[in-house]
Parts: C-alpha cells; sequence; structure tokens
C-alpha cells in the first residue's frame, strides 16, 4: 500500500473510532459496554496514528496519539495514556516543535504523579533539546536541563544529573551567567574526584571554572594568568597555542578564550582568531 492508500485508511479509522466515542456517551453505551467502545476507540487512534507515521503526515499522527492518550486517561490506564502522549510528541517533533513540548509535558505530568521520576527526567531532556535545536530557546533549555538533574539527582542517578548540570553550566557561560556556571563547574568536580572512573574528568570541570573566574575576576592559573597580568595578548595566544596541542578546543573553550583574550586588549574587538 503506498503512501496515499495508508493515509485514506487512516482517515476512516479516526472516523471510525470518533464514531465508537460518540456511541460510548449514549445512556444506555454508558450503561452496557460503555469501557469497551472506548478501549476499541483507543485502538483504532493507535492503529490511525502508526498508518499517519507511514504515510509521513507527522501532525495527523501525533493528533492521532494524543486523542488515544485522552481515551486511555478516561480510563484511568496512566502508563498508556503518557505512553501515547510520548508517542504524539515523537510525531510532532518531526513537524511542530511547540505541539511536541505540550505533549511531552502532559506525559511528564502523568510520570510524576506516578512516581516515575526517572522516565520524567529523560522526556524534560527532550524539551530542551528541541529548545536547543529547533526553537532556540537557551533560556528555557537550561530550565529543562536544571529540572532534569533535579528529578534525577532524587532517585541518585548522579552521573545522569551530572550531565544535565555540565549542560546546564556550559549554557550558563556562554550567556554570561558566570558564577552559575563556575558553581555547576566546582560541584561537579568535586563529586567526580571520589570515582576512579571519573575523576580524570574532573580536571577539565575544574579548569572551565577557572576560566569563568579568570572573565570575571581575573583569577586563573599558570601560563594563561601570567600572560594577562602582563596584558600581553600575543603571549595569551601562543599559551593557547600551546594548550590547544595538548587537548583540542571545543567550540565552548574557543568562545570562552576569546572572550579573555578580548579583555586583555582593552575590550576592543580583537580579531577573532585564537591562533
Amino acid at each position: 500500500m503506498d503512501s496515499a492508500g495508508k493515509e485514506r485508511e487512516a482517515v476512516q479509522l479516526m472516523a471510525e473510532a470518533e464514531k465508537r466515542v460518540k456511541a460510548s456517551h449514549s445512556f444506555l453505551r454508558g450503561l452496557f459496554g460503555g469501557n469497551t467502545r472506548i478501549e476499541e476507540a483507543c485502538e483504532m487512534y493507535t492503529r490511525a496514528a502508526n498508518m499517519f507515521k507511514m504515510a509521513k503526515n507527522w501532525n495527523a499522527a501525533g493528533n492521532a496519539f494524543c486523542q488515544a492518550a485522552k481515551l486511555h486517561m478516561q480510563l484511568q490506564s496512566k502508563h498508556d495514556s503518557a505512553t501515547s502522549f510520548v508517542d504524539a510528541g515523537n510525531a510532532y517533533k518531526k513537524a511542530d516543535p511547540q505541539e511536541a513540548i505540550n505533549c511531552l509535558n502532559a506525559a511528564i505530568d502523568i510520570y510524576t504523579d506516578m512516581g516515575r521520576f526517572t522516565i520524567a527526567a529523560k522526556h524534560h531532556i527532550t524539551i530542551a533539546e528541541i529548545y536547543e535545536t529547533e526553537l532556540v530557546d537557551i533560556e528555557k533549555a537550561i530550565a529543562h536541563y536544571e529540572q532534569s538533574a533535579d528529578y534525577y539527582k532524587g532517585e541518585e542517578s548522579n552521573s545522569s544529573a551530572n550531565k544535565c548540570l555540565l549542560k546546564v553550566a556550559a549554557y550558563a557561560a556562554q550567556l554570561e551567567q558566570y558564577q552559575k556556571a563556575i558553581e555547576i563547574y566546582e560541584q561537579v568536580g568535586a563529586n567526580t574526584m571520589d570515582n576512579p572512573l571519573l575523576k580524570y574528568s574532573a580536571k577539565d570541570y575544574f579548569f572551565k571554572a577557572a576560566l569563568c573566574h579568570f572573565i570575571v575576576d581575573e583569577l586563573n592559573a599558570k601560563k594563561l594568568l601570567e600572560a594577562h597580568e602582563e596584558q600581553n595578548s600575543e603571549a595569551y595566544t601562543e599559551a593557547v597555542k600551546e594548550f590547544d596541542s595538548i587537548s583540542r578546543l571545543d567550540q565552548w573553550l574557543t568562545t570562552m578564550l576569546l572572550r579573555i583574550k578580548k579583555s586583555i586588549q582593552g575590550n576592543g574587538e580583537g580579531d577573532g582568531d585564537l591562533k
């Protein structure tokens, strides 16, 4: 069956599901078999949603999964309702990011009500990623990463919490919220020092905290500090080159180091190049 055929079948299933929902609302049906009709409608909405997915009609698929989710809730099937809202969110991600967020938030509300905080944390990360890549709202992305970290901490999933906090710290620094970034990098660094598998990452977190300190109050270490004290942008650039030869600079580090270089040059625009 081609995409058009799948879509036609999905539309028919939606119509049949709607008929069953209406039938369940009648007085006699409500007394005899109302829930059965709702269950049948749930199944039809789900089948329709999957047909729409195969036809790549993502908005229609999201809508059908939402209809199923609402009926599952009416049947007091919280887990099935949350699963359908997540399916709806995943479909909407391909067509309507804001509606995807609405569906995922609905699923999160159900999971937190059920005490399933680890799953809720996972979906907060998905929402954060949508804000990062699709809606480009970094403040809201930060808020969802923070909520995810909070839920992970509550469930003693400290490694997962740290991953979220590191995302918060990176964005906080980019937004010039340096004190917030410093606190997170130092906190995560201290937490990882006691873990034999993670302690080697601690130096990277403390280094990033030091860079943020440096931007705020000119506290740094070794060659970068010496170059800054001399107000020597050439010496600074050489120090950065030496560091880069040992550990390649990623985009975040490049951005932070450029900000420091501009401060050395008297808050001028700089030449936009560390090398």
